[in-house]
């Protein structure tokens, strides 16, 4: 699938959004102004970039506790998901469902959750309100290698396929299940093979690619927009940091973190502007500067941000209303 320069410069601007995010949160974190648990997506910004590119404005994603990409590429508000890190009333959830918990159901974010492979059937579900209502949407649903061990997942693609429900399953094979390496915690080097249990094609790609994401992706998608099923697709890919801020990475082999960090995706496509003349360096650096204050417009809209009131903690134990995205 061909991309055009306006697209490509527009998935940059994606990708540099979700790593300025998510180094703001492990600078803000560290500093001990975001309350509970943080899983950082740094390093893995092409996925989330390559994948949701994909997609209109009223097709679904479900996410994973690692889910400020896929929220941040699926088009949600820098501001609402910094207030609902540091647990404030503005927040997509008004405080209450914190780093693993966002959602926004007016931009098809079905939520990230806190429960590992939780997200496989919530997608398996969308896909069936899909086919119900006999639209053309499609949801992608991502997940991490470990999650492929747990039963969610052979239940969802199997039951995906044979309904042909038009769901694409992104797996982020970032090598590790928390501080388990993939290699300790299955007996398969690619992921992607599981989807001939269930015939249903399944390819493994570099994560770290964001026109490999990008193609794959777009004809997963183009497949189950016309009732031709779902698609499992394996994104190898690295984590720079720990399973979660704090986590002292022991468990890595040394070497390991560096030689990822040669294969960083934004400056790929850095690189990629460059040869292409695309952009130019002042171009490229504009652009960052831009998401910088963008950023520093959320940290400040979440520092103003209200604590919410203790009587809240009563109201949305049931949810009724959703108003901009936000539970009411």
């Amino acid at each position: 699938m061909k991309i055009t320069n306006e697209q490509l410069k527009e998935m940059y601007l994606t990708m540099l959004k979700i790593r300025k995010f998510e180094t703001s949160a492990m600078d803000l974190f560290a500093d001990g102004k975001i309350p509970g648990f943080v899983h950082l997506y740094i390093g893995e910004e092409a996925v989330a970039t390559g994948a949701c590119a994909n997609l209109r404005e009223d097709d679904y994603i479900t996410s994973t506790h690692r889910g400020h990409g896929h929220i941040i590429a699926k088009g949600g508000e820098l501001n609402y998901m910094m207030a609902e890190l540091f647990g404030k009333e503005d927040g997509y959830c008004n405080g209450k469902g914190g780093s693993m918990h966002i959602a926004d159901a007016t931009k098809g974010i079905l939520g990230a959750n806190g429960i590992v492979g939780a997200g496989h059937n919530i997608a398996v579900g969308s896909g069936l309100a899909i086919q119900t209502k006999k639209t053309d949407q499609v949801c992608i649903c991502f997940f991490g290698d470990a999650s492929t061990n747990q039963g969610t997942f052979h239940e969802a693609l199997n039951l995906a396929s044979v309904w042909k429900l038009p769901v694409v399953f992104v797996c982020e094979n970032n090598g590790y299940g928390i501080s388990v390496s993939q290699e300790r915690h299955q007996a398969i080097t690619d992921i992607s093979v599981r989807g001939a249990s269930y015939n249903m094609p399944g390819i493994t790609i570099d994560g770290n690619d964001l026109f490999a994401v990008y193609e794959a992706v777009g004809e997963a998608v183009a497949r189950a927009r016309k009732g031709q099923g779902p698609t499992l697709i394996e994104c190898k890919t690295y984590r720079w940091r720990g399973h979660f801020e704090g986590d002292p990475t022991v468990y890595r082999p040394e070497g390991e973190l560096e030689a990822w960090l040669k294969k960083d995706p934004i400056p790929r496509v850095e690189k990629y502007f460059i040869e292409n003349e695309l952009m130019t360096e002042e171009e490229i650096k504009e652009m960052n500067d831009n998401v910088d204050k963008m950023v520093e417009e959320a940290i400040e809209f979440a520092e103003n941000s209200p604590i919410p009131s203790l009587e809240s903690a009563l109201k949305d134990v049931y949810s009724d209303i959703v108003e901009e995205g936000r539970v009411r």
